[in-house]
């Protein structure tokens, strides 16, 4: 217990010795976050506080190989996993310490999350099995690898969105670590709890700091540091213990981050924006919606997570049912504090996701409209053909007409219109396009115009306009000028009726 207690005091000295320089050093590097749209704050802090967060962490681990005791001679019979671990969660940091400098795409940090987790699994770093019951272990097989995937790359993407508010992430990443050290020592699994010891007194000291009002943020380089650690060594918890509960203390501590993450894939999803797309309807937002200061809404968090983290712990106590009802309460009572505040709202939900289904079978139908016609295309042989293949496009794309003027070198011109003779919705929403042809050598000008009915979705219209688009272009390039030398009927009207053919 003494080697315990050294190391948490020990990391949490390290990392209040070593913030203050890493705040001087930010600050000569310009290695600031500056307000913005997605910030809370007001004035430029510095944001590389994973530096003090890491080598905190790290030397601490490291002076435990010098350690003469069980604890010492344990770390250095596992020397293999100590590197794997310590390696890729050194690989991540500085991932994440490059884009608090220069700044680097989602999806390159992404990959490099995957990478670390697939150099994990092939250590042997896996979740192989799951004891639900004494009785009844689940094998995965391959799927564990999945599983193991999944849950690294999930955890370290939670933490690292969890950031949002002064001493946020760190204090609950804080409480994640002191549980699963509990969980380590009563396993038996003192390299684990030495692991989480040592996060949670460099995270301890970081707080003095990064508590409201913050002198420094962890940054990315701390927060996928941080993220990756917990997640790899709650997977070691699970694959040496082979129980739920090594999984399920975790998730219970992460859990208000874990779900956050969930719902911010799902409201991205359902919005039709890009999964690492900037969001501003995270928990910690709503909080701070309904009137909270920053130390408030951090301060209830601290408490939700705190209470599902002691409540969890009487999975270590009671049978294998007991357990897995005090986990599937804590779930539900975590979702009902996500309701209250209003991070979800299930009406709205199902009819976004109603939309969404909606929009999909319509951009379906459209594409596939625009693929039977483009078959179509490549049997047009004159200019008539090439008109009347337009006409049945207009028809088959809700248009309400389409017009065609063609001046010749002689001065003439010569207009052909199709008209709807189906029209529905508001015509005067309708998007009118203009489109010109360029002279294929024969001193002609043409110009089209359409009227595309709007149908309740201007998208829906500026997604059809650019079918028919690609449509002409496809077709002026196969018939040449055909286009502009049209027919010379003047004022013809091409009456089509939909399924014209």
């Amino acid at each position: 217990m003494r080697t315990y207690l050294c190391i948490y005091a020990g990391a949490a000295f390290l990392a209040m010795m070593m913030t203050p320089p890493v705040i001087w050093l930010a600050r000569r590097v310009n290695a600031m976050d500056h307000p913005g749209l997605r910030r809370v704050h007001s004035r430029p802090i510095p944001r590389i506080g994973g530096v003090a967060i890491f080598l905190s962490t790290a030397s601490l681990i490291m002076a435990v190989l010098f350690v003469d005791n069980n604890i010492g001679d344990r770390f250095r019979q596992v020397w293999l996993q100590l590197a794997t671990l310590l390696g890729t969660g050194t690989f991540i940091f500085l991932v994440g310490l490059v884009d608090d400098l220069r700044g680097l795409p989602a999806r390159f940090k992404f990959l490099a999350e995957l990478t670390a987790a697939i150099l994990l699994c092939a250590a042997g770093v896996t979740i192989d099995s799951i004891g639900v019951t004494n009785r009844y272990v689940l094998h995965l097989g391959g799927f564990g690898t999945l599983l193991t995937l999944l849950w690294v790359v999930g955890i370290t993407n939670a933490v690292n969105l969890s950031d949002g508010l002064d001493g946020l992430a760190a204090g609950i990443s804080m409480v994640a670590c002191g549980v699963i050290a509990l969980f380590s020592i009563h396993a038996g699994e003192y390299i684990l709890a030495v692991f989480m010891l040592a996060l949670a007194g460099s995270l301890t000291g970081f707080l003095v700091f990064n508590f409201n009002p913050a002198r420094i943020f962890m940054g990315d380089g701390g927060s996928l540091f941080v993220g990756f650690l917990i997640a790899a060594t709650s997977v070691m918890c699970v694959s040496k213990s082979a129980t739920i509960v090594g999984l399920a203390l975790p998730v219970l501590a992460l859990g208000i981050p874990i779900f956050d993450t969930l719902f911010s894939m799902l409201r991205r999803f359902l919005e039709r924006r890009s999964l690492w797309a900037p969001d501003q309807s995270h928990f910690h937002h709503r909080l701070l919606a309904l009137g909270l200061h920053q130390r408030e809404a951090v301060a209830i968090i601290y408490i939700a997570t705190l209470v599902c983290a002691a409540l969890g712990l009487f999975m270590l106590v009671r049978d294998d049912f007991g357990a897995l009802v005090v986990f599937g309460c804590l779930l539900l009572l975590i979702l009902i504090l996500f309701r209250v505040v209003g991070a979800v709202q299930l009406r709205e939900t199902l009819v976004q996701l109603q939309e969404k289904h909606t929009i999909t079978h319509v951009q379906r139908q459209e594409k596939q409209t625009f693929e039977c016609l483009q078959l179509e295309l490549r049997q047009v042989r004159d200019p008539q053909q090439c008109w009347n293949l337009i006409c049945k496009a207009a028809c088959q794309m809700d248009f309400v007409w389409v017009s065609r003027s063609t001046t010749h070198d002689d001065g003439q011109r010569d207009t052909e219109v199709w008209r709807s003779p189906d029209i529905r919705g508001d015509i005067s929403r309708a998007v009118i396009v203009k489109i010109p042809f360029k002279s294929k050598g024969n001193g002609s000008h043409s110009e089209m115009e359409v009227a595309i009915g709007a149908n309740g979705s201007l998208e829906s219209a500026a997604r059809r306009a650019t079918l028919f688009g690609r449509l002409l272009d496809e077709l002026e390039m196969r018939t040449g000028d055909s286009l502009a030398a049209g027919a010379r009927v003047k004022g013809r009207d091409c009456a089509a009726r939909r399924g014209y053919g």
